[in-house]
This record gives structure tokens, C-alpha cells and sequence, in this order.
């Protein structure tokens, strides 16, 4: 296998341990917020990446590599969502979405990096465009997270 592979297995298998963390982090602010609207939003948001992740997994396949099936154990998405978790409980939509904003930032910031990786490695064209796909879908999911968050933010 090429260098060129195995870093592209690499940047995909990446993605998904965090896809998986946000996917699990947008099921559980589900399962937490009062919310129908962010509820149903966060539902679909949940649905979507695991649709990413398995997008993720069927192009490791392609190159010859084994997909990462788990989230992360050590990695600084997890522990968002980890705190999302003990955070929500018996507390505000708003905390809610404030939390999973953060989730979502970090998540920009590894497709991102993911994004500048590919470029400069040279990464075969079609994971370029998987990445570069996918982190739109990202940059769409957290500018709307923050919308719902302004929305119902109490004005002073």
C-alpha cells in the first residue's frame, strides 16, 4: 500500500472517530432537550452523520484499509460530548445548544485540518472532494446549531 493510501486511510479514519462522537452527541441532546423543534433537528443531525460515517468507511474500504467502527476513547470531541452529557442534564435548551456548539466547533476544526491535510499530502481527488463535502455539511450543521441557539435565547 502506498504512503499516499495509508495517509488518506489515516485523515478518513479520523473523521470517523469524530463523526461517530458527534453523531452519539446530537443523539443525546435529543434524547435531552424539550424542544420538538431541536429535538427533531438534533434526530436528523444524528441520522446525517451516520450516513457521513458510513461514506467515511466505504472509501477506506475502497483504498484497502480497515474503517474505524468506534468513536473516540481519548480524543477532545469525546470529552465535549462527554461533558455535553453531564452538563444537560435537568438543564436549558439554551445550555443544551451552547454545549453541542462547541461540539460542533471542534468538529469544524478536524474537517478543517482534514481539509488542509488532503490538499498538501495529495490525497487522491476523491477523497478530497469526500472531505471537502462533508466539512460543508459540518460548517451547515454548526452555523444552524447557532441559530437555534440566538433563536431562543432570552432578550434582555
Amino acid at each position: 500500500m502506498t504512503d499516499t493510501k495509508k495517509e488518506a486511510i489515516s485523515v478518513l479514519n479520523d473523521l470517523i472517530e469524530i463523526s461517530k462522537d458527534g453523531e452519539k452527541g446530537f443523539q443525546t441532546s435529543a434524547e435531552d432537550t424539550k424542544n420538538p423543534e431541536i429535538k427533531k433537528f438534533f434526530q436528523s443531525r444524528s441520522a446525517q452523520i451516520a450516513t457521513s460515517v458510513r461514506e467515511l468507511q466505504e472509501e477506506v474500504r475502497a483504498l484497502g484499509g480497515d474503517p474505524e467502527t468506534s468513536s473516540s476513547v481519548s480524543g477532545t470531541l469525546h470529552r465535549a460530548w462527554v461533558d455535553l452529557k453531564s452538563a444537560v442534564t435537568g438543564k436549558s435548551d439554551e445550555a443544551i445548544l451552547n454545549e453541542v456548539e462547541r461540539g460542533e466547533d471542534v468538529a469544524l476544526k478536524a474537517y478543517k485540518d482534514a481539509a488542509q491535510k488532503a490538499q498538501q499530502k495529495s490525497l487522491p481527488v476523491n477523497v478530497v472532494t469526500l472531505i471537502t463535502r462533508q466539512l460543508q455539511g459540518a460548517q451547515q450543521n454548526h452555523d444552524q446549531v447557532k441559530v437555534l441557539r440566538d433563536q431562543i435565547r432570552p432578550r434582555h
